[in-house]
């Protein structure tokens, strides 16, 4: 099969997807080309005064895909553990200006990947399920700072295959993993994400590093940050207002790249300690130039130089408000 073709079918399963409005990352190319690109989005000045009231506030409302959970093998519950933010806080949940923006960089946390086998399903659920918990440590001080109420994701991790609240996991010939905010749950079938399906190579194989799967696990806690905060009901609030397809699809390409931008936060923040030698650094940055929208597919997730810029933005500038896609160039979230 030519590269053409194989890169059409990695890229036709990414298309049934986008429905779901809220998956997490996409299939990639598997050139070697480098791609990075320096970064080229604006540094912005750092919130100093709360933000006006949203402009899209949150109601009750159905999501897309609404489907009903028939399979969910090893699910891992989120904890109700909910913390109230005070009272006499008025949270700013709009997209723009949200509450979040002042909240600053990551701690430096000290969370070890160890040496598991990512193809093995135990091994490699158990480093997705302690990744998770280094990820609440890192998240949850900086929001209930802020006043924004934490409370960790779900997980349900399979070893092949299932159903979740949103959709299948895998989608059928796919391979990666998403975020459902029906229930706060981030879905994953480690075979895929390891080995890859069909003729889509897995993340570990692309990178030979378990750090791939890690960073996409982090773009997926980046949709939970951005539920959490109400940046993903203002995006649907918005999204719904919208007329026409390409501008949902701008729309969407924001949320994405600003998941995408809060992993770069993370991974930097654990750099030392994972670690992440310079050389897995280089790994990432390339990996990041590789993934994203390509001709005849939905553009969704922003192109593969964007996608770069904005993990390297997360990684180089470390700042929650420098992860603002939506105050950025649209050059930049195209």
């Amino acid at each position: 099969m030519s590269a053409a073709g194989i890169v059409g079918l990695v890229f036709a399963s990414m298309a049934a997807l986008f429905v779901l409005l809220v998956i997490g990352t996409v299939a990639f190319r598997t050139s070697g080309t480098e791609t990075t690109t320096p970064v080229a989005i604006p540094t912005y000045e750092r919130p100093t005064s709360r933000g006006t009231a949203d402009p899209f506030p949150t109601t009750t409302r159905a999501r897309p895909s609404e489907t009903r959970d028939t399979q969910q093998p090893e699910e891992t519950p989120a904890p109700d553990d909910t913390v109230t933010p005070p009272a006499q806080v008025k949270l700013d949940r709009s997209l723009k200006t949200n509450t979040v923006y002042r909240a600053g960089s990551l701690p430096r946390l000290s969370c070890r990947a160890g040496n598991a086998n990512v193809f093995d399903h135990a091994q490699l659920k158990a480093l997705i399920l302690k990744t998770g918990a280094c990820m609440d440590k890192a998240w949850r001080p900086i929001l209930e700072k802020q006043g924004i109420a934490f409370s960790p994701p779900g997980y349900a991790i399979a070893a092949k295959r299932g159903r979740g609240a949103c959709g299948d996991y895998p989608a059928p010939g796919g391979m990666v993993p998403y975020y459902c905010p029906r229930n706060n749950t981030i879905y994953a079938s480690t075979s895929a994400m390891a080995r890859g399906n069909g003729t889509s190579r897995g993340y570990a194989q692309l990178l030979a590093w378990n750090g791939g799967i890690v960073s996409m696990m982090a773009h997926e806690y980046g949709h939970h940050v951005q539920n959490l905060t109400g940046l993903m009901d203002s995006w649907w609030e918005r999204t719904l207002e919208t007329s026409g397809r390409s501008g949902k699809l701008a729309l969407s390409r924001k949320l994405e790249l600003q998941a995408t931008c809060f992993a770069g936060m993370w991974m930097r923040s654990v750099a030392s300690s994972y670690p992440v030698n310079t050389s897995n650094r280089g790994r990432l940055f390339w990996f990041y130039g590789q993934v994203g929208d390509y001709p005849g597919y939905p553009r969704d997730h922003g192109s593969p130089p964007n996608n770069n810029r904005w993990f390297r933005q997360g990684w180089e500038r470390s700042q929650v408000y420098q992860c603002n896609t939506w105050m950025a160039p649209s050059s930049t979230t195209s």
